[in-house]
């Protein structure tokens, strides 16, 4: 059975977004020495699922399973970044314990763990109009979680 343009879409999107939103992520990290802290990890977990189940959503049937369970993968990292960009605005407390090591690599390792920054959960690395890359992730992710949500609806009323 063929699928819809709106199955077809949905899938793409279920592989797209967390490509692009890990793409970023690390570009940010090795391009713009934005390091991650602990719960910027737990955000790019569910991105890699995701981009796991996308694939075999073009590749075992029924894709529009696989499609579907991609897209939860998404809104648990939108959810996760919700709950991380709520630390990062004083909205609520953080896990006392979160915060990450920036590993540097190469030479001595006491001096690079002498000079590695602490990356902290409760302050944004980099902000934009005061949204942060949590903020960010929190709506991309649960916008194209919906939507790919609503895509497969659609596809099934059709």
């Amino acid at each position: 059975m063929s699928l819809s343009q709106s199955a077809r879409f949905a899938r793409l999107l279920a592989f797209v977004v967390p490509a692009v939103l890990l793409g970023g992520a690390y570009v940010s990290q090795y391009g713009f020495g934005l390091y991650p802290c602990e719960m910027c990890w737990w955000q790019r977990w569910p991105h890699f699922v995701a981009l796991g189940l996308a694939m075999l959503a073009f590749a075992v049937p029924p894709p529009r399973v696989w499609t579907a369970l991609a897209a939860l993968a998404i809104l648990t990292s939108g959810a996760i970044g919700l709950f991380h960009a709520g630390v990062e605005y004083g909205w609520w407390p953080g896990i006392t314990s979160c915060a990450a090591i920036a590993s540097t690599g190469g030479g001595n390792a006491l001096d690079n763990i002498m000079n590695t920054p602490l990356v902290r959960c409760d302050e944004p690395a980099w902000t934009l109009l005061g949204i942060s890359l949590a903020g960010f992730n929190f709506l991309i992710s649960t916008t194209a979680g919906l939507a790919i949500l609503s895509l497969l609806v659609k596809d099934r009323r059709a």
